[in-house]
């Protein structure tokens, strides 16, 4: 019994070593590029007069999101995950370059929602790989493993960023990433290239609707951010042009929570939404309203970064057991109490170095409940379609965050007009928090410890009888 207990296969073993290296690689450039971008956002409001359009910066790229991770999970399941990576790597580095060169903060707008457009393609080729190449009872460590690959850029990035914005100005933080993009993205393709195609009869359907998602969810922030009547038609266009892709690019009984993966892409989609709808302004309420520095702000994004990490291995140890529900459900009330705990920093008297250690919270809650989603959602996932399974959950989660990012901002610009900004802050924070709270009784009917442990004995009885074999 215990020879064949260490018989049991490792994430570094070499049929899956090249994977693993190449996925972290890939998470370190990724969260380098999202780390240091959230740090200098300040820096770009102020140099180019866009404090309007600060919570546009953040939706761009996540509406942007919302297409690229259907193209990039449909054509992973039609033709393997390598190129689509290459495509992806392409089109992120031409959105640095626009951001880097841009004249105006609308510029800046557009260049993030064309990174968005390449960024969105990787989680579904990241999780549609790990799907098909990793067993399943490997799965957790290699998401814990993905997550400390955030690490050395939540400890390094935000101060090198500020530190690179303020000797020589934020424009280089954005362009001085291109080289590592093309550097970061020769081991994950060498990889990438051994995994064939999924087998997906068709292709294609996704992609008009998601750009038809994308499009409502912009009506949506247009309209909340022009605050008058006319807000009122692109309202009503948004919800005849967003109804139906909803349907289409989501599981059936997604909007009622439906037990299994349909309340799994839910939770995801109101976890981000929560999550990044509050860590959107608070670089923006420790520099602005609080006048501190920005490696301060930097400082807060480290602590819930390196929190985030240390959430995902607790819940690495115990998901089998205990199923992905238990973790949910904790890691969304954490959240909530790190949302609440930072919105006093907005206080005059509360010392703005207390974000570090609140936002410290919020970080640890979403890395109990991030990861286990995203097992459910492979383990809910149709042979060969891992691709689309992958690609709605990526959905609900960069639509969550663009959504949660844009209302925010929306209430930040009405309050900012007024010379309210803290207050605009604080009407994000809590409606960030509401969205926690709405997920964590959503959650009840994500799956739980029994079909976390069936699946898993049947994983490691399918990894045990091709050894056999």
């Amino acid at each position: 019994m215990e020879s064949h207990a260490a018989a049991r296969p490792s994430v570094w073993a070499p049929e899956w070593r090249g994977l693993t290296v190449g996925l972290l690689v890939t998470v370190t450039l990724v969260a380098s590029e999202a780390l240091a971008v959230a740090t200098v956002l300040p820096l770009v409001a102020r140099d180019l007069h866009g404090v309007s359009l600060y919570g546009w910066v953040i939706s761009a790229f996540f509406l942007g999101t919302l297409v690229g991770l259907v193209v990039g999970g449909e054509e992973v399941d039609r033709r393997g995950p390598a190129t689509p990576f290459a495509v992806a790597l392409v089109v992120f580095a031409a959105g640095l370059l626009i951001a880097g060169l841009a004249p105006a903060m609308w510029v800046v707008v557009a260049a993030r929602g064309l990174q968005g457009l390449g960024a969105g393609a990787v989680p579904a080729i990241a999780y549609a790989s790990i799907g098909r190449e990793i067993p399943d009872e490997l799965r957790p460590r290699v998401f814990a493993l993905l997550s400390t690959a955030w690490v050395v850029p939540g400890i390094v990035g935000p101060g090198l960023a500020a530190a690179v914005a303020a000797a020589f100005g934020w424009r280089v933080v954005f362009l001085g990433l291109l080289p590592f993009v093309a550097v970061a993205g020769i081991a994950p393709y060498r990889a990438l290239r051994r995994i064939g195609p999924g087998g997906a009869s068709e292709t294609g359907r996704r992609i008009v609707p998601a750009l038809g998602l994308a499009a409502a969810a912009a009506l949506v922030l247009e309209a909340l951010a022009l605050r008058s009547l006319l807000s009122l038609p692109l309202l009503a266009a948004a919800g005849v042009i967003g109804a139906r892709p909803l349907r289409i690019l989501f599981p059936p009984g997604t909007v009622r929570a439906r037990a299994g993966l349909p309340a799994t892409v839910l939770v995801r989609g109101l976890l981000t939404f929560a999550f990044f709808g509050a860590d959107t302004f608070v670089p923006l309420a420790v520099v602005s309203v609080r006048h501190s520095t920005t490696a301060l702000a930097g400082a807060a994004l480290t602590s819930a970064t390196l929190l985030w990490t240390a959430g995902a291995w607790v819940q690495e140890r115990g998901v089998i057991a205990r199923g992905a529900r238990f973790f949910v459900r904790r890691g969304l009330a954490i959240l909530v109490v790190g949302i609440g705990t930072t919105g006093a920093v907005l206080l005059p008297g509360v010392p703005p170095a207390v974000a570090v250690a609140t936002w410290g919270i919020a970080g640890f809650g979403i890395g109990l409940a991030y990861s286990p989603l995203t097992l459910t959602t492979l383990r809910e996932a149709e042979p060969g379609q891992e691709g689309s399974a992958s690609a709605s959950l990526t959905l609900a989660e960069n639509l969550g965050v663009a959504l949660g990012a844009g209302l925010g901002g929306a209430a930040v610009a009405a309050a900012a007009a007024a010379g309210r900004t803290a207050a605009g802050i604080a009407v994000a924070y809590g409606i960030a928090a509401a969205a926690a709270v709405v997920g964590a009784v959503a959650a009840a009917r994500v799956p739980g410890q029994a079909r976390f442990l069936g699946s898993a004995h049947l994983s490691l009885s399918s990894v045990d009888d091709d050894r056999d074999r």
